[in-house]
């Protein structure tokens, strides 16, 4: 069988998360009918989401270094059966206890799709094609989001809130049939999993720390609009489920443009400074500026206006993790990218975690407008982060043109 090409393969890690995303965002769709068939309260709704974060942050940790030692071709395997097996759980559940159940065993399997996707890149693309290829991978989420509202909500209205949950979850099956069927790994990747690096030595890298660090409060941004926005319109603007399906769409498909955009702007900065790490931070703080909009929803009497100010905001924050997702990929051989990614997931997860509890206890308490204001200013504390990254890894070789300008 002769290899796919890198752009094949790019495809498989891009459709893994639409279908990751398709996953995720059943609950939170549905979740205006099903806290209201179920009985479940906003603060209920908040812990079955730190359900899932929980089982996201701990895995993360594990998930990175398995796929570096299984290699790609298993580990995206195993992950993704994971995550399918339990999204179709979902469909058995009745209640918060269930539904926490089920989100906490999606979140062990969905932990392995971002760090088999940035090790993927690392083993297929060169350096200056990694924030594009980074971007288009990463759409796959905003793609899945975008897809979610209209498709989910047509499911539950034609065969049923159970049907969602069930059809979501085969597709993951026949993704995992198709990548067993086709990818064969790089000669590379058999090179890299060859190579092991001891873990405490990768625990001693100030990059890794740091860079976990700015993942704690640049993700759960994202969370927080992947979550809770279909709710904001229900709460907010009185939105029925057709005209949530109609609408929440429209965030996630500007952050597939920030995805795309994020990659591209690569090219003409490079001129600017020859480093990819400088590159990508200029384009990394660029693109957190646009998060600040957030601050201005509570001053947003229509749902279009709010609309429109959360889609900037989602442009932004795709259009610096399309940059975000390269950067360990500049210091880090690849045989460490998918431990080192996991590593900081399990940042991510954490932040996650501990800000949906808070954002739970703000809309039951206040309102939606403080948490729109806090997730606004997240992101400037995570780009200062970045910016003053350390230029080396501390174990592993980095090359001349990697050193930034």
């Amino acid at each position: 069988m002769t290899q796919p090409s890198k752009w094949m393969v790019l495809a498989f890690a891009f459709s893994a998360t639409v279908i990751n995303y398709l996953d995720r965002q059943t609950l939170s769709v549905l979740a205006p009918v099903l806290l209201v068939q179920y009985h479940i309260s906003a603060e209920s709704y908040s812990r079955i989401v730190s359900a899932f974060m929980l089982a996201y942050t701990v895995s993360n940790g594990i998930s990175g270094r398995l796929l570096d030692r299984l290699g790609s071709k298993v580990g995206y395997a195993v992950t993704i059966a994971l995550w399918s097996a339990a999204e179709m759980l979902h469909a058995l559940a009745g209640g918060a206890m269930s539904f926490g159940i089920c989100r906490f065993v999606l979140g062990i399997g969905e932990a392995g799709n971002y760090p088999a996707g940035v090790k993927l890149i690392a083993e297929w693309f060169p350096t200056e094609e990694r924030s594009l290829a980074a971007g288009i991978f990463n759409s796959g989420a905003a793609i899945g989001a975008i897809l979610a509202p209209p498709l989910l909500v047509w499911i539950a209205l034609a065969a049923g809130i159970k049907a969602a949950f069930l059809i979501v979850g085969i597709l993951g099956f026949i993704w995992l049939a198709a990548w067993q069927a086709v990818y064969k790994p790089s000669k590379r990747s058999f090179q890299e999993r060859s190579r092991t690096v001891d873990t405490g030595q990768l625990l001693r890298s100030k990059f890794l720390w740091q860079f976990t660090l700015s993942k704690v409060f640049s993700d759960p941004v994202w969370y927080f609009y992947t979550f809770w926005f279909p709710q904001y319109l229900r709460t907010a603007f009185h939105f029925s489920l057709q005209q949530i399906g109609a609408t929440a769409w429209i965030p996630f498909f500007t952050a597939a443009a920030g995805n795309v955009v994020g990659g591209l702007l690569f090219v003409p900065l490079r001129r600017i400074c020859i480093s990819p790490q400088k590159t990508r931070r200029v384009a990394i703080i660029a693109f957190s500026v646009l998060m600040i909009s957030a601050v201005f929803i509570p001053a947003c009497k229509s749902p279009a206006v709010s609309i429109a100010v959360v889609s900037v905001a989602t442009f932004g924050y795709s259009g610096a993790l399309a940059n975000l997702l390269s950067l360990p990929t500049d210091v880090f051989e690849p045989e460490v990218v998918a431990s080192v990614w996991g590593f900081a997931s399990v940042g991510s997860g954490f932040g996650g975690m501990l800000f949906a509890l808070v954002t739970g206890w703000i809309v039951q308490r206040h309102s939606f407008s403080p948490a729109f204001v806090l997730f606004g200013l997240l992101p400037v504390l995570a780009g200062i982060l970045v910016w003053f990254l350390p230029t080396e890894s501390g174990i592993s070789r980095v090359h001349p043109a990697d050193v930034i300008c």
